[in-house]
């Protein structure tokens, strides 16, 4: 393992490409180029305005794949300390809109992915699912790619997502689930009237915030083995009326459910509709599902992703389900998933950044990931 190929020139180049979602920016023209170099079969992906790619070497099993995102957030109106596409290193650390989320994985993993290759191993296979729209969205990315993957056969035993899971130090965190989201909006109509003849009208606010209070006066759960509670957070509550003189005709609201394993889309959206028809029997309710809460249950090829960031960081990483969602939770319906990636600290933020000494270890992780995975799983 004396082939060590450094991720930072790769790192460097992506975070170059203004990728801002959905925009490429030349980012999956700079992958594809690298990849092909090193053998992979490259097929580019355009679903609507969004650039995809996968990327395949190998044709037998067992067979892993990496997935990421080459767009990024905006950057943002604060002051950079540094243009954000410029990928300046400055005291080891490069800075760039996309360092940690997640351009700095992507090259990691490539790196990894050569250096392994150098070493002469041919077993099982490697591939990589690489989307423009996970920032988006995500309506013409990875689910998309996951649907031709499924019609073309190439369904991994494995995949590994490399976003920054680590909230702090590189290897305390694998993410093995995530919770559900889920999106709804209330209509509550009523009938227009004076403030002084309340009789003559039906005050929509008053139903809504009985609803929502409701709706909020208990826990939804209290977690389960491997996720935390669900929690229900409203996020607007919209009258529009100038006059303080006038009950409204009609009131709504906005709120978010996130959701573990003890529920459903189908059935907190029952739920919800049974609560409202307790106040509100014509309210209105549009309820949106942007993924199901799942799970990834510990078996051996979590622990061997566990036992390469140990090898590497001395650190024994803790399998977690929490955070807002990924596109893990698309994959998940084709093959086993799990997540792990850099220090994500900064990602989103003005001077968004990672140490240039993380970035490389993490490419160790992945070799060792790569290596383990694939020599494990050729001897079952």
């Amino acid at each position: 393992m004396a082939h060590s190929p450094d991720p930072l020139p790769l790192a460097q180049a992506l975070i170059r490409c203004p990728s801002v979602t959905p925009a490429d920016g030349g980012a999956q023209d700079v992958l594809a180029d690298v990849l092909a170099r090193l053998g992979f079969t490259v097929t580019r992906l355009r679903f609507g305005a969004v650039e995809n790619l996968y990327a395949r070497i190998g044709t037998g099993g067992p067979h892993l794949c990496f997935a990421g995102h080459t767009d990024v957030v905006p950057p943002g109106d604060g002051a950079w300390r540094f243009d954000p596409f410029a990928a300046t290193v400055q005291d080891g650390v490069l800075y760039g809109r996309g360092a940690c989320d997640m351009k700095g994985a992507i090259a990691a993993f490539v790196a990894a992915a050569e250096a392994h290759l150098a070493d002469g191993a041919a077993a099982g296979s490697l591939s990589l699912l690489i989307t423009g729209d996970e920032e988006g969205e995500a309506v013409d990315g990875t689910a998309r790619v996951l649907e031709w993957m499924r019609a073309a056969g190439e369904v991994p035993d494995f995949c590994l997502v490399g976003e920054p899971t680590n909230p702090a130090r590189l290897g305390e965190v694998v993410k093995i689930g995530r919770r559900g989201s889920l999106n709804a909006r209330i209509r509550i109509e009523g009938t227009q009237g004076h403030t002084a003849y309340p009789q003559r009208a039906d005050n929509p606010v008053h139903r809504l915030v009985a609803a929502l209070a409701a709706l909020t006066a208990l826990p939804l759960d209290a977690g389960s083995a491997w996720f935390e509670p669900s929690t229900l957070q409203i996020t607007s509550v919209d009258v529009g009326n100038p006059a303080s003189n006038v009950i409204p005709a009609a009131a709504g609201a906005r709120l978010n459910i996130r959701f573990n394993d003890r529920h459903s889309g189908e059935s907190l959206t029952e739920w919800l509709r049974a609560a409202l028809a307790r106040f509100a029997p014509r309210a209105e309710l549009a309820v949106s599902v942007s993924g199901e809460s799942f799970l990834t249950s510990p078996g051996a090829a979590v622990a061997r992703l566990c036992a390469a960031i140990e090898a590497e960081t001395g650190i024994a990483p803790r399998l977690d389900t929490g955070g807002g969602t990924s596109d893990a939770r698309f994959i998940t319906r084709l093959c086993p998933v799990a997540e792990f990636g850099l220090v994500g600290s900064s990602m989103h933020q003005v001077d968004e950044r990672v140490p240039v000494a993380e970035l490389r270890a993490l490419a160790r992780i992945y070799r060792g990931v790569i290596g383990a995975f694939l020599a494990a799983e050729a001897g079952r």
